[in-house]
C-alpha cells in the first residue's frame, strides 16, 4: 500500500508529501506542451499528454504522490455545458439552462471523460507501486459556483442569483452528486488510489448557509467514497474556524487545511483525521531560509501525528522549480 493511501486508511505516522498543482504551469516541461496545445480541454483529453504531464513532478522532485493532470471543470463539460479557458480570464462557461442539463445521461457523461480514465490507466502503469496516484473532482458547491455564473471575483459571489433559484439549485446539486459519483467510481476504476474533493469557493458561503451547500454535499460524497472503500481527501477552502464543524459533521479521512488556518489550532480542533497541507504557496517566493522555517511551523505542529506535507492552495505559476526541490530535500531531512 503506498504512503498516502496508507496514511489515511490506517492513520499511519509516515512520511508523504506532494503539491496541489504540481503537475502544470510552474514547470517549463509542462509549458512546453501548453504552448503546442493551445485549448486546455483538448488537452485534458489527450490521454497520453495527461499521463505525461502527470509524472512530470514525480520525475522532477520524487514526489511520493501524482495527481492526475485535469480539471474540475470538466464535469460540467461533460454535462453538455460549453467551458472555455481563455488566457487571463479563466474559465468561462456558457449561460446555464436546467432543461439541457437535465437531459444528460451517465453513459454520455462517462463516455466524454473517457480519456481521463485512460490517462489514469497509463499512468498507474508508469509510476512505482509504492507511490499514490491522486484523483479528484470539484465540490458540487464549487462546480455550481462555476455552471450558474454566480463568481465576481476570487472573493465574492452573486448570491442573490443563488437565494432567487433555491428549489432549482437543489435540484442542481442533487444531480451534481450523482454524476461526481460516477466520476469519483470511474477513476478508481481506472487505477486511482485516493481522491480529492475540491470545494475552492466553500469560503464565499455565507456562514448560515453552510450546512447546505457545503456540509451536507460533501458528506454525499464523503459516505459514497467510504461504501466503496475509497479513500478521501476534503479541501472545503476558506471556511476558517468552520473547519472544525466541517471535519466533525463531514468526518472525511483526509482534510487539507488552507494556508489561513493556523497549525496549532488544526492539531487541536481537528480530530481522528488526517490533516493535510497548509503552507502558503508564496512563501515559496522567499529564500531558502524563510522558506525552510515557515515549514518547520507545520512540521513542528503536526509532529507525531498523521500528517500530509501540502500546501494551502495551488502551486503558483511564478514558481521557481529550483525552490520546490529545495523544500523537497529539507522536508524529507527534517527530523
Amino acid at each position: 500500500m503506498s504512503n498516502l493511501k496508507e496514511i489515511l486508511v490506517n492513520k499511519k505516522i509516515c512520511k508523504s508529501v506532494w503539491f496541489m498543482r504540481q503537475a502544470g504551469r510552474y514547470l517549463p516541461e509542462f509549458r512546453k506542451i501548453r504552448s503546442q496545445n493551445q485549448d486546455f480541454i483538448k488537452l485534458c483529453l489527450n490521454s497520453d499528454l495527461s499521463s505525461e504531464i502527470t509524472i512530470q513532478p514525480i520525475k522532477r522532485f520524487d514526489l511520493d504522490s501524482a495527481i492526475i493532470f485535469s480539471d474540475i471543470l470538466m464535469v460540467p463539460f461533460a454535462l453538455d455545458q460549453k467551458v472555455e479557458f481563455l488566457k487571463n480570464q479563466g474559465p468561462i462557461l456558457d449561460k446555464f439552462d436546467i432543461k439541457k442539463f437535465l437531459k444528460n445521461n451517465k453513459n454520455n457523461f462517462t463516455k466524454k471523460l473517457t480519456p481521463i480514465y485512460k490517462a489514469i490507466e497509463i499512468t498507474r502503469k508508469k509510476l512505482e507501486k509504492k507511490k499514490t496516484l491522486i484523483s479528484f473532482v470539484g465540490a458540487p458547491w464549487t462546480l455550481l459556483v462555476y455552471m450558474i455564473g454566480a463568481k465576481l471575483n476570487k472573493k465574492d459571489i452573486n448570491f442573490e442569483i443563488i437565494e432567487k433559484k433555491m428549489d432549482e439549485v437543489e435540484i442542481i446539486l442533487n444531480e451534481l452528486n450523482d454524476y461526481l459519483c460516477l466520476h469519483i467510481e470511474n477513476q478508481m476504476k481506472a487505477g486511482a488510489d485516493v481522491v480529492q474533493v475540491f470545494d475552492s469557493w466553500a469560503g464565499l458561503i455565507p456562514n448560515n448557509h453552510l450546512n447546505n451547500f457545503c456540509y451536507t454535499p460533501n458528506s454525499k460524497i464523503v459516505n459514497f467514497c467510504k461504501s466503496k472503500n475509497i479513500p478521501v481527501i476534503c479541501f472545503p477552502r476558506g471556511i476558517k474556524e468552520s473547519y472544525k464543524d466541517f471535519n466533525n459533521l463531514v468526518k472525511p479521512d483526509g482534510i487539507n487545511i488552507d494556508y489561513n488556518v493556523d497549525p496549532n489550532w488544526a492539531k487541536e480542533n481537528l480530530k481522528e483525521t488526517v490533516i493535510q497541507g497548509g503552507l502558503d504557496p508564496k512563501i515559496l517566493s522567499l529564500s531558502d531560509e524563510e522558506i525552510c522555517n515557515n515549514t518547520k511551523k507545520y512540521l513542528d505542529a503536526f509532529k507525531g501525528l498523521p500528517y500530509v506535507f501540502n500546501l494551502g492552495h495551488g502551486m503558483l505559476p511564478e514558481t521557481d522549480p529550483a525552490k520546490v526541490s529545495m523544500l523537497v530535500k529539507f522536508y524529507r531531512e527534517y527530523a
